[in-house]
């Protein structure tokens, strides 16, 4: 079966923005999505970006007004500037990981969503555990379990793996997309990504 590496951090707004395309593509398309959440802090100091609130105001700007369009585009709901960021991911990335060690892929997926909704949609604290245990509660999912396994030193190793495995392919963004040994950095990438599963 083909396959695709998916890094992105659930913090990203552009993952948000193109998750569920990206999952119906794969779907739509017989590729297995390997699920790979990564430490974007780590990513930027090793590839020259720069976290938000240390790039130039008139960039800072236009991606206020990029987000906007691109919600307005594809009718999925975002607040531009959410209450609740920035925010650190890492506890929310760390249960995505340990979702899809426990509960597999498609589980983890549909979490990873979740998460990005309710901060993008629902200006919900996702550095919050209470926040991620309800979050993962709705997802059919045993939360508080699950947080529990998210912060062994399993689910840390693996989250650093695919970090450091991401910053070895030259990754430096999110969303990011591997299919076949070619990379297709953001949602906006995705129409060149679909053609690229499709050949």
């Amino acid at each position: 079966m083909k396959s695709c590496q998916y890094y992105f951090a659930p913090h990203s707004p552009w993952a948000y923005l193109g998750h569920e395309r990206f999952v119906a593509m794969c779907r739509r398309h017989g590729v297995a999505i390997d699920l790979r959440p990564l430490d974007l802090s780590k990513v930027f100091p090793a590839s020259g970006g720069l976290p938000l609130a240390k790039r130039a105001p008139q960039r800072q700007a236009y991606r206020l007004t990029e987000l906007a369009r691109w919600s307005d585009f594809l009718g999925v709901p975002l607040k531009v500037q959410p209450t609740f960021f920035p925010v650190s991911p890492d506890a929310a990335a760390k249960l995505i990981v340990a979702a899809r060690l426990g509960n597999g892929v498609d589980t983890a997926l549909a979490l990873s969503h979740a998460i990005m909704h309710a901060l993008w949609a629902d200006d919900k604290n996702i550095g919050d555990e209470a926040t991620l245990v309800a979050i993962a509660n709705g997802c059919g999912l045993d939360g508080a379990q699950l947080l529990k396994a998210a912060q062994t030193a399993s689910v840390q190793a693996e989250y650093d793996r695919n970090t450091d495995e991401g910053m070895a392919g030259s990754v430096f963004g999110s969303p990011w997309y591997v299919y076949e040994g070619e990379s297709f950095w953001g949602q906006d990438r995705l129409d060149f990504f679909e053609r690229a599963i499709s050949r």
